[in-house]
This record gives structure tokens, C-alpha cells and sequence, in this order.
């Protein structure tokens, strides 16, 4: 595991602090939540950008017209 010195701003520093005791996780715990949060946050975010550049808008219009044109099922309408 790695240490990492960190600066923050107190005001921040005070409200992780207390949202860490109200969590009843430590600083250093939720912190590290945090961060995981996040990285997961971006990781999602370049994986269906990444995802979305290989899609083909035609292929996508031939798979959309094979659906039927019916009314939608009773609670399924708008």
C-alpha cells in the first residue's frame, strides 16, 4: 500500500473529517472512497465514450426497423 501526503484546504479537510465520523469510517478510509469513486467515475465515463466510437448509425437503423410498430403494452405508455 502507498502513503501519499496530501494537501487540503482546511475547510474541506474539516468537512470530509466530519462526514468520515458520521460515516463511522476513518479519514484515511473515506478518502480512499472517494478516490475509487471517482476513478470509477472516469474509467465509466471513457468506456462508453470509447464504446459509442465504435458504434455504426446504419447498423444501429437496420436493427431499429426490424421492430414492430405496435401500441405499447398497458403502463408502458408515455
Amino acid at each position: 500500500m502507498s502513503q501519499l501526503a496530501l494537501r487540503l484546504p482546511d475547510s474541506l479537510h474539516e468537512r470530509a473529517r466530519l462526514l468520515a465520523q458520521r460515516d463511522n469510517t476513518s479519514l484515511n478510509q473515506f478518502i480512499a472512497l472517494a478516490v475509487a469513486e471517482k476513478v470509477s467515475a472516469l474509467e465509466t465515463a471513457s468506456f462508453f465514450s470509447e464504446r459509442a466510437a465504435r458504434g455504426n448509425l446504419d447498423d444501429l437503423r437496420a436493427i431499429l426497423d426490424k421492430v414492430p410498430d405496435v401500441a405499447p403494452q398497458a403502463g408502458d405508455e408515455r
